[in-house]
């Protein structure tokens, strides 16, 4: 028997329970094989043996008056090429995301998207076999926040 996917749209929005965030805006897209979430004042750090990031983000769009600080176990530094062609070290994080009733571990990587739209893109890797997108519809598992 198939294995029936929910459907989500091009954007909607999701939790990273362990970074203290219960609503973030990201793009769903699947033309990013990693996940990736805004991050500013990057600072690496070793807690206990262990390497960690503090970062700050503005969890909300057109926002800057909100600043989430975080602190998160790195689990990579890596190469990444944007859309763009930019190529840029990352630090890569892997922390829950939860999405339509859904909760898993995702590897994130930090960059500064301040600019962007979207403070948050979710890559086809966090997407695989948990997913079908629609990309005619918007925001289906969750109403948008007022």
């Amino acid at each position: 028997m198939k294995k029936k996917y929910p459907v989500i749209g091009w954007r909607e929005w999701l939790g990273l329970p362990e970074l203290d965030i219960p609503k973030i805006k990201a793009k769903i897209d699947t033309g990013a094989r990693t996940s990736a979430l805004h991050a500013f004042a990057l600072e690496p750090m070793v807690i206990n043996g262990k390497n960690k990031i503090r970062f700050d983000i503005h969890p909300f769009q057109h926002d800057t008056s909100i600043i989430k600080t975080c602190i998160a176990d790195v689990v990579d530094k890596r190469l990444v090429t944007d859309s763009g062609g930019h190529r840029e070290e990352r630090y890569v994080i892997l922390t829950p995301i939860t999405l339509a009733g859904q909760t898993w571990p995702v590897e994130i990587t930090l960059t500064e998207r301040e600019d962007m739209l979207f403070r948050m893109l979710i890559g086809r890797s966090a997407l695989r076999k948990r997913f079908i997108i629609n990309p005619a519809r918007s925001f289906v598992t969750t109403r948008k926040l007022k």
